[in-house]
């Protein structure tokens, strides 16, 4: 496999990890029933985590400790052999294991193609959708100021 080749599905991976990540359990889980699924294993059973969130003063300070986060993973595997990976803020453990599920599936050759139109695609025009209908509820409360110049002087 090429180097473009790879950073091609590597880049397919991220895309893929965005939408998953920014979705509900429930909707992934709803889109996931229409795809049949391998026989896959858990390499590793779902579990939770903390994970420390750094920051930085006006983003280009020295980084410091922000806090703790709580974090949920997983990992999958599929009988043919690929490894998908699973991670997501909070303690929604069977979330966790759809992403990682979603992760094998879509660096499978068989697999990649029907996830992409029967569970991303969708949840990716819902989220789509969400963010226009915040964008306008937003735009509907904007205030312009201005600024009135008196003659006097």
């Amino acid at each position: 496999m090429s180097a473009s080749d790879e950073n091609s599905k590597q880049a397919q991976r991220q895309a893929a990890m965005a939408v998953l990540a920014h979705c509900e359990a429930a909707d992934i889980a709803r889109t996931l029933d229409a795809v049949a699924l391998p026989v896959h294993e858990n390499l590793r059973e779902t579990e939770n985590g903390l994970l420390m969130v750094r920051g930085r003063i006006g983003g280009d300070g020295a980084p410091f400790n922000l806090g703790e986060a709580t974090v949920s993973r997983a990992a999958v595997r599929l009988s043919t052999g690929e490894v998908g990976f699973g991670y997501t803020l909070g303690r929604d453990q069977r979330k966790a294991r759809m992403i990682a599920l979603c992760d094998a599936l879509i660096q499978s050759v068989d697999h990649a193609g029907p996830v992409e139109a029967k569970v991303l695609a969708p949840l990716r025009a819902q989220l789509m959708t969400e963010r226009k209908r915040t964008a306008m509820e937003t735009a509907a409360t904007r205030v312009d100021f201005y600024t009135l110049v008196r003659g006097e002087g």
